[in-house]
């Protein structure tokens, strides 16, 4: 009892532990009601029985163990950590409960497995009961048995993996226990429950008793498909769905859910055969005797029989069973090898896509055979094949036998293509591969053999069945009516023959468009044969085109029935006067024939018929030119108004043709042409033209037809031209000896080099070098150039077709290889080489000896040189050449790398069908440990690449079984290889999801290089597969590797590449009809042929169409919601996109091209605040809709501007899509909104934050290169305004990057650009530095382009003419010629350009910014030429701001020059001065004949304007130091610092304190002296700044601070700091502020940060200093402060007010008293303040005396205090320190007191302006002066008398005027007398202070007297002047 005391103490966790049986029992019952009772699956309870849990269930003792499992199955059910027990428990329950004798135990080991198969751990359950089965325990066995079968029954083969499974199902039945085997016979009923027949082949090995009884009881299952019955706990909507279900009744059959169909052939195991083939088998298939070929066939045929084979080089099987199958004359052995490669493509499936194209021409060649036996096996071989590579593998092969004269192997082609239609669908069955095949097919439609004609239906019906009839109908135009009808028939075969009786009836119908001439013209229709009953095809006749779109056919009509057709719908007075003698009369007839024909119905239009009217005598031999240009007209018109056919194009087209040339009628023959290919398609018009053309001698008309092509090529693209047939023209017309044609075959040349691309030189590679040189420089015209959309299209199928073409092609080029180009390879002339690879020459390349290997692969590359373009037929190079590629010599490897690269070249697209069987090999190779071998195979994977597109080698399981290889040389080449050329395919095939278990494998990979490759390649499988699918790959991973790489594809999200947008489909494209053009195209055309353009259906659909319906039916509606605004304002809104873009929340804003994911993007965050309507204007498919909405964005931009600003980066980023369509309407619109957008913004001083110009500025640039002048003007006139409203430093990086474009026009116009800013803004805004910017500007010197180069040089010379000499340092090192080219043009600069006036107007500037002329420089070059020095010293200032802030000697005044040089002195008289506008009003004054001189002299010209220009100038300063300088400079100066306004003091205030507290600063030399600096700099800004201007900036300041995190943390506590400061101040400025302000921008201040939110910040300072603030205002002011709050709407609502009036009552009383009394308690206040800290304060100042650094300061503060407190006694504190030290004080005061002194004698006493001091003795420096506006006067005034001017009285001009004007220039003798009074005024200074400072310290009586000493010396030379004019 003692025992049982102590273990029931324990807690319940011990007890389940403890060794006492008992102890243990009673443990598992409480854990067991404890489980039961806690409710939350999360709690912290379940994990302290997380180790116990294998315990439970493995309780040595069987009654402890019954509760234990009962305890277990609670735990697994009710708690979330249950999942990570699995392995352990299920191994207990399989070893320790399934052995048990209790059926209870047992019973809950099952439950346990089953709810653990619940808790989604169904995998690891599956793996432990299958080892299980290996078990030695026959209970154990069974019990793993009926688990796996109930957990199938109730969770179905979806959750559970049948493949291991089914594997180890047939050992079960050969055990020797009896319930085993019965066991193992229920489990196979159940799995086939599930997967039905696709369990046979794996049990057909089993004892034939046993699989007798399995077939019966298989039978007596229902025939109905099983449902899942428990659900796992991720798929409860499932079981309540079921719970349902079940409870309304028994499931119907369509409600029941269809169980996936199981693949056998993925439960079986894998057989390897090549080990087991005899070793013999070689030699004897190669034996004379059949019996021996017979035996060798029949130990393969054996092996093959095995339904899944181990993959492996199978290539020299196939290899010999091919030569029996191509050569063997026994047809029994024909038949074996025929089913060994039809079971080994069946084995092997998709892996045996390789040798497929190998061995199926050899099978189409063999159906010549006759016995059915042998066509069989064929049939068997080739139908096996097919199902292992495509269709478009095999089409030329297919295409090869076509033509063949054996009708049995054409109609076994025909079969074979049938049957594999039928395995085809839509997708896998394009357009591009169907059109050769149709068009094969309709040859043998009309074959003399009936098989052959059949089979050809066969194939046809069933690829109508497969794609449906509007796919192909366009291919059977050809067939007459009972043919199409028959195949309509055999496509419909499957759906009965009902409709066969009407169908015939009605195949007798004829349409006619002639009511009165029967088969006149008749309509050939595009989709199917017009029926009125049957349908057209599978969507019910949507298909049906409306006549525009249909082929027009038309008989030849004879002239009687013409003249009549024209009587019927001409005047008669027309039809005689056809042919009259008079020129008039057939004149008037001619215009009488157009009136009708503009006004005639197009229906009843005979074109036929009118044009032979005109053909008439004298037809086109017509001798007035009047009366033919009106007859060429004509015929334009009826071609662009009528049904056009062919018929009529021919009766007409000679004659135009033979005008085409003439001057007067050219124009009009001209517009004939390009309307009749409006109607009959312009390929066969030209083709036509030009054949008429070169039939005839008159080479005008040859070189005006080419000319005419040129521009149709233009006009209508290039779609379906027939470019084989022009170059034998082209080529005749180069060889014309009239220079006329020849140049227009070379310009034709040109523009088919735009769609066609370098393919085109080649055919015509044989011209004469001359010749050849000619066209390679109409090449390089348009090289780089894209060709234009197309403005014109042709009004019939034809042009669809080709389109659907052309768009076919787009798509299967892929990342490499065009649809267009890829057409024009196939129109070189190519050699068939399969003759030359003989068997000889493949048994040398796979001979032992690697000499004799090199001989043949030599002899290969000879073959393959020699032919230069060959097709793709090789015979057995491929297999041959696969061998040599794993050869143990490297150098025959890379030969063997050599020889496909050459392949590829010479194949071109043809190579497509070799890339399973030589490309895939070639990316094995790329694991090859020598780095030189994977270079080369690099490289000739990037060649087959370029030609066979992307496609094909992501197709299939390929590329993942290369991965798969832990290679990792391989696996990072292949990696860089995708991530490289992933994401510029717009589509992937969907087997790319087989690589990514590999790449995630390949992101924990041992190689560092690896796992950055497939790191690198991550965003790029994301791109196309998407996050949802490549985060659920991941299910797959071990838990660790899980959390990895999900982590991994977060990073990558944010990272993922834009997909690209398709191709836009010009020329060889898809030419979707645009809109009617905007420009009117030559000629005008009339009101008719509008209207019929606006007929036309577009090509892709109906979309336009109904856009163009829409407006019109809702227009009343959209008029009434789009009177509100059109923008919402959102206050935030903007600041909280930018956040969520920081944190990548949503995506950043940075594409090549826009993709969906942007879009899509850009809609959600416009649907906020954007009116509805605008949006879904601005996202419409038609381009009008955009054009009115940026209209109406015009309208109301003024009056929404502020909205327009709260929204301004969603709008610009919509406008950086439209950058990237063609229209060029849309564009020169959203050009139009930025410029008076960016106006807008100047206006209200908005700046673009970093955030709006990234996502703004790299796209606008992107436009600067377009190639129409307009367009560049008004993109350069917006890059010149956004330097207004955002920094030129920042735009510069910009347009750098903009100067790496392939686009030479970007370059140049970026360059020009670049020259502008540096012009404008100087070398300050050269980012990062001038230098590295010098430099890459200066590589684009040596560029091919010339407009680039002019830009580059011209950019350069603006740079020189900022620095100077300097620019050959900042742009390195150059090559000789683009050295010599630069020095050339700075020297042609420099003559070019005269010096100008001193001034220039605005106007000149900005025209200047933007030249005209590429060539032109930007700066004038100082002239240097000239000798005289003083002109040397005049310079241009035109821009003050970028001049270089030190001045040589060569920029002042040489005084001995202006006195010796005498010729041009004495001419001084005559000369002018410069205009002084800003100071007085314009006088007449003589015209000069002396340049000006330049203001910048510091010490001979110092002018209070002039200097305050240099300091401003000297702010911009890259230099920091001189930067700081200048601005303490400007605020000392107190009237000019009050000038500053509350923005501009924001933003000083922002710059100064970001840069205290920048880290880096810290790190520079003298760091913290530049802080002090700095501090100092703040505490100036404070002081001498608008005080109310002040406050309202930092209290805007401080509001961005706490509103925002992003800025440095002690940013806020300076600003507050600041703001004590400023409250210090108050009782002396309280007088001069601005109180309502103040009060307002604190009332804003309180609506964001409201007392209550103010409280909840962490730190409680600035509430403090708000109420501070506040206590101090009301203080001053008293009650009187509640006055003004004026400036604050709603000021009952304010927070403010409500606070101020707390404050005045609680103050109350007290004001009466404190105004009273102020005056008396503040003396007595500041007497009680200097007795208590006069020691403190003198102390302090002392110590700054002794310091070296503050003496000056401390000498300040000394006098300052002295003279507040006259009575201090000073001392106690000089008796201790030397007498030199008192000295020192006494005499520092004293002189402190007389440069007071005399300050206050010399300015007058109000208006000062006062200037800083540059040192301590500064103020005896002439620099010191302070000259008010009054001074300048009366100089002037001298001046004016000495020059014998007359005086006028003016008015002063006003201190701010004065201030913000120019510095005035004037002559050199004013110079002199302005600075001879300013010496005089220093001498009088100097002598005061001499007299009243007799002891001051050497070095400043040697400066002061400097000026004095060389006063008499500047007297004496102005008087030598003076004499000299006299």
């Amino acid at each position: 009892m003692g025992d049982d005391s102590e273990w029931m103490k324990l807690p319940v966790d011990q007890k389940c532990e403890h060794k006492v049986w008992k102890a243990r029992l009673s443990g598992y019952e409480e854990a067991l009601k404890l489980f039961q009772r806690i409710e939350d699956e999360k709690s912290p309870e379940w994990a302290k029985y997380l180790g116990l849990i294998k315990k439970f269930v493995t309780d040595s003792n069987a009654v402890a163990q019954l509760k234990g499992l009962e305890a277990a199955l609670a735990f697994i059910e009710n708690a979330h950590v249950a999942g990570k027990t699995t392995g352990e428990v299920v191994s207990g329950v399989v070893t320790k409960v399934f052995n048990q004798p209790k059926a209870r135990a047992k019973e809950l080991g099952i439950d346990i497995c089953l709810m653990y198969i619940e808790r989604e751990k169904a995998d690891v359950v599956q793996d432990e009961l299958l080892k299980g089965l290996d078990n030695k325990n026959p209970k154990i066995v069974v019990a793993c048995i009926e688990s796996l079968r109930k957990a199938l029954s109730e969770f179905g083969s979806k959750i559970l993996t049948l493949k291991p499974v089914v594997k180890v199902l047939p050992k079960q039945f050969e055990s020797r226990e009896k319930a085993v085997r019965d066991e193992a016979k229920l489990l196979a009923v159940e799995i086939y429950r599930w997967i039905r027949d696709a369990l046979r082949p794996s049990l057909q090995n089993i004892n034939s008793v046993q699989l007798k009884e399995l077939e019966e009881e298989w039978v007596k299952l229902p025939s109905s498909l099983p449902k899942q019955t428990r659900f796992l706990r991720s798929q409860q909507d499932l079981k309540a769905k079921f719970e349902q279900q079940q409870a309304q009744g028994e499931l119907s059959d369509d409600e029941t859910d269809i169980v996936a169909a199981v693949d056998p052939y993925e439960l079986l195991e894998a057989v390897e055969i090549l080990s087991k083939i005899p070793k013999d088998f070689y030699e004897k298939i190669e034996a004379k005797k059949w019996q021996e070929r017979k035996e060798a066939l029949e130990a393969v045929e054996a092996l093959i029989k095995n339904p899944k084979l181990e993959p492996g080089d199978y290539g020299d099987l196939v290899r010999a069973l091919k030569k029996v199958v191509g050569k063997d004359a026994n047809v029994m052995l024909v038949s074996m090898a025929a089913k060994c490669l039809a079971g080994l493509a069946t084995g092997l499936r998709k892996k045996f896509g390789t040798y497929a194209g190998h061995v199926v021409p050899a099978i189409l060649e063999k159906f010549k055979e006759k016995k059915p036996q042998v066509v069989q096996a064929l049939q068997e071989a080739i139908d096996a094949i097919f199902l292992t590579t495509t269709l478009q593998s095999l089409s030329e092969d297919i295409l090869a036998v076509m033509d063949n004269k054996n009708p049995s192997i054409k109609q076994q082609a025909s079969l074979f293509l049938a049957r594999s239609f039928g395995h085809c669908t839509q997708a896998t069955l394009p357009k591009g591969i169907l059109k050769p095949l149709c068009a094969a097919l309709i040859k043998q439609v009309n074959d003399s053999a009936p098989e052959v004609r059949d089979a050809a239906f066969e194939a046809l019906g069933t690829a109508m069945k497969v794609v449906g009839e509007k796919a192909v109908n366009p291919f059977l135009a050809d067939l007459d009516k009972l043919k199409l009808d028959k195949v309509w028939i055999i496509s419909k075969e499957d759906e009965g023959r009902k409709n066969l009786h009407y169908l015939t009836q009605h195949s007798q119908a004829a349409l006619t468009v002639y009511n009165c001439f029967c088969g006149s013209v008749s309509l050939q229709p595009s989709a199917g044969p017009p029926k009125k009953g049957k349908p057209t095809s599978a969507a019910g006749g949507k298909s049906k085109k409306t006549p525009d779109s249909k082929e027009i056919t038309e008989n030849e009509l004879s002239a009687e029935v013409c003249e009549e057709l024209a009587a019927g719908v001409l005047p008669a007075s027309c039809l005689q006067q056809l042919d009259s003698a008079n020129w008039k009369e057939r004149l008037a007839c001619m215009e009488e024939f157009q009136r009708a024909v503009e006004t005639m119905d197009k229906v009843v239009m005979p074109c036929q018929a009118l044009v032979r009217m005109l053909a008439k005598k004298p037809g086109w031999k017509e001798t007035n030119f009047q009366v033919m240009q009106m007859k060429l007209h004509i015929v334009a018109v009826i071609a662009q108004r009528g049904q056009f056919s062919k018929t009529s194009a021919s009766v007409v087209l000679d004659g135009l043709v033979d005008k085409v040339g003439d001057i007067k009628c050219g124009g009009n023959a001209k517009e004939g042409l390009t309307a009749i290919g409006e109607a009959c398609s312009l390929p066969w018009t030209a083709e036509q033209v030009v054949s008429m053309a070169f039939a005839q001698k008159n080479p005008k008309n040859q070189a005006e037809a080419l000319n005419w092509l040129a521009n149709a090529i233009k006009e209508f693209g290039f779609a379906g031209i027939n470019v084989k047939a022009f170059i034998n023209n082209v080529k005749t017309a180069l060889a014309a000896t009239n220079p006329a044609v020849r140049t227009a075959a070379i310009t034709l040349l040109g523009v088919m080099y735009l769609y066609m691309g370098a393919p085109l030189r080649m055919f015509f590679e044989d011209e004469k070098p001359a010749l050849l040189a000619q066209i390679d420089a109409e090449f390089e015209k348009v090289q780089g150039q894209s060709p234009p959309p197309p403005i014109r299209s042709t009004r019939k199928a034809v042009a669809e077709e080709q389109g659907d073409e052309g768009e076919e092609q787009e798509g299967e080029g892929g990342g490499g290889g065009g649809g267009g180009t890829q057409d024009i390879m196939d129109l070189l002339p190519r050699t068939d080489i399969s003759d030359k690879i003989t068997s000889d020459l493949v048994s040398k390349i796979g001979d032992k000896n690697w000499k004799i290997r090199k001989e043949g692969l030599e002899e290969t590359a000879a073959i393959i040189s020699e032919a230069k373009f060959i097709t793709a037929n090789i015979g057995e190079l491929p297999l041959a050449l696969k061998g040599r590629l794993n050869d143990s010599n490297k150098i025959l490897v890379q030969q063997t790398l050599n020889i496909l690269q050459q392949l590829a070249t010479a194949m071109g697209p043809g190579l497509k069908q070799h890339v399973k069987a030589l490309g895939i090999p070639v990316i094995t190779v790329l694991g090859d440990s020598k780095a030189n071998i994977r270079v080369a195979a690099m490289t000739t994977l990037q060649a087959w690449v370029e030609q066979t597109g992307m496609k094909e080698w992501l197709e299939g399981e390929d590329l993942s079984e290369e991965l798969k290889r832990e290679n990792p040389f391989l696996r990072q080449e292949v990696l860089g290889w995708l991530a490289e050329k992933l994401p510029i395919l717009r589509t992937v095939p969907g087997d790319l999801m087989l690589c990514v278990p590999q790449l995630y494998a390949c992101l924990e990979d041992r190689n560092g290089d690896v796992r950055k490759k497939a790191q690198d390649a991550l965003p790029t499988f994301m791109m196309h597969l998407g996050n949802d699918k490549m985060t659920k790959a991941t299910g797959k991973l071990k838990p660790a590797s899980k959390d990895q790489v999900i982590a991994m594809l977060e990073k990558a999200r944010a990272v993922m590449p834009a997909k690209p947008a398709a191709p836009v489909k010009t020329g060889g494209g898809k030419a979707t009809p645009p809109s009617p053009p905007e420009e009117p195209v030559s000629p005008p055309p009339s009101k008719d042929k509008d209207s019929n353009a606006s007929k036309k259906p577009p090509n892709k659909g109906k979309a336009a169409g109904a856009a163009g319906k829409k407006p019109a039916s809702k227009g009343l509606k959209d008029d009434e919601d789009r009177s509100g605004p059109i923008f919402t304002l959102i206050p935030n809104a903007k600041e909280q996109r930018i956040k969520e873009e920081k944190q990548l929340k949503i995506l950043k804003w940075n594409f090549i091209t826009p993709r969906d994911e942007y879009v899509e993007q850009l809609k959600t965050q416009m649907s906020t605040c954007f009116a509805k309507w605008l949006q879904d204007e601005l996202f419409h498919l038609d381009f009008q809709r955009h054009v009115k909405a940026i209209g109406v964005m015009i309208e109301r931009l003024e009056s929404e501007s502020e909205a327009t600003i709260g929204c301004l980066d969603l709008i610009l980023k919509w406008f950086t899509l439209r950058f990237f369509d063609t229209n060029t309407t849309v564009l020169m619109k959203v050009l139009e909104y930025l410029k008076l957008l960016f106006a807008m913004l100047n206006r209200e001083n908005y700046h673009l934050t970093e955030y709006e110009a990234n996502s703004f500025v790299p796209y606008l640039i992107l436009k600067v290169g377009e190639p129409k002048d307009v367009v560049r003007k008004d993109v350069r006139a917006i890059l010149t305004m956004l330097c207004k409203v955002y920094p030129a430093s920042k735009v510069f990086p910009f347009l750098m990057d903009g100067t790496k474009s392939k686009n030479s026009k970007q370059r140049a116009e970026c360059l020009e650009e670049l020259g502008c800013l540096i012009e404008g803004y100087g070398m300050n805004v050269c980012q990062s530095t001038p230098a590295k910017s010098l430099k890459e500007i200066a590589v684009h010197i040596g560029d091919r382009d010339t407009s680039v180069r002019n830009a580059a040089l011209n950019t350069v010379v603006a740079v020189y003419n900022v620095c100077g000499d300097q620019v050959y340092k900042l742009i390195g090192n150059l090559s000789e010629k683009d050295m010599s080219m630069l020095e050339e043009r700075i020297k042609r600069s420099a003559k070019k350009c005269p010096t100008a006036p001193a001034k220039q107007s605005a106007n000149e500037r900005s025209q200047r910014e933007h030249p005209t002329n590429p060539n032109a420089t930007f700066l004038r070059k100082p002239a240097q030429e000239d000798p005289n020095k003083l002109n040397q010293a005049r310079q241009n200032t035109q821009h003050s701001e970028s001049s270089h802030p030190s001045f040589p000697k060569e920029f002042q005044l040489d005084l001995d020059m202006i006195e010796m040089d005498q010729s041009r002195v004495c001419e001084l008289p005559d000369l002018v001065q410069h205009k002084l506008d800003e100071l007085l009003e314009p006088i007449m004054i003589p015209e000069p004949k002396i340049r000006s001189v330049s203001p910048h002299f510091d010490d001979l010209h110092n002018s209070t304007a002039s200097t305050i220009n240099f300091v401003i100038s000297q702010v911009a300063s890259s230099d920091i130091n001189t930067s700081i300088q200048a601005l303490a400079q400007l605020f000392s100066m107190e009237a000019l610092a009050r000038e500053a306004s509350m923005a501009v003091v924001k933003d000083l205030m922002h710059g100064l304190i970001t840069l205290m507290l920048d880290g880096r600063v810290e790190d520079i030399e003298d760091g913290q002296q530049l802080i002090r600096s700095v501090n100092l700099l703040v505490i100036r800004v404070l002081e001498k700044s608008d005080q109310t201007n002040m406050i309202s900036a930092l209290l805007v300041l401080l509001q961005d601070s706490l509103v925002t995190t992003a800025g440095p943390p002690m940013f806020s506590e300076l600003v507050m700091k600041c703001l004590w400061r400023m409250i210090r101040f108050l009782p002396e400025t309280i007088n001069s502020i601005n109180l309502d302000r103040i009060l307002l921008d604190v009332h804003n201040f309180m609506k964001v940060f409201p007392k209550e939110k103010l409280k909840q910040l962490k730190n409680d300072v600035p509430h403090r200093t708000l109420k501070t603030l506040l206590h101090t205002l009301c203080k001053l002011t008293g009650a009187k402060i509640l006055d003004h709050l004026s400036m604050i709407d709603n000021r009952n609502e304010s927070e403010l007010e409500a606070h101020l009036r707390r404050v005045v009552k609680h103050s109350g009383n007290l004001s009466g008293l404190k105004s009273d009394l102020g005056n008396e308690k503040s003396g007595l206040r500041t007497d009680r303040m200097s007795k208590a800290k006069v020691s403190d304060i003198l102390s302090e100042i002392f110590k700054k005396i002794g310091s070296k650094e503050n003496t000056k300061e401390g000498l300040t503060e000394l006098y300052e205090y002295k003279q507040k407190y006259s009575d201090a006694d000073l001392e106690p504190f000089l008796k201790n320190t030397s007498q030199f030290f008192q000295s020192y004080v006494e005499r520092g005061l004293r002189m402190i007191e007389s440069e007071r002194e005399g300050k206050t004698r010399i300015q007058p006493s109000a208006g000062t302006i006062g200037m800083i001091p540059h040192g301590v003795d500064s103020s005896l420096s002439s620099n010191s002066e302070e000259l008010k506006p009054a001074v300048y006067y009366e100089r002037l005034k001298i001046l004016r008398q000495r020059q014998g001017l007359e005086n006028t009285s003016r008015q002063r001009p006003s201190i701010s005027s004065l201030l913000s004007s120019k510095p005035p220039v004037a002559s050199s003798t004013d110079m002199l007398h302005s600075k001879l009074s300013q010496l005089k005024e220093s001498r009088e200074l100097y002598q005061q202070e001499h007299n009243t400072h007799s002891h001051s310290p050497t070095h400043a009586h040697t400066r002061s007297a400097s000026p004095a000493a060389n006063l008499d010396d500047l007297k004496k030379r102005l008087e030598r002047i003076k004499s000299n004019r006299q």
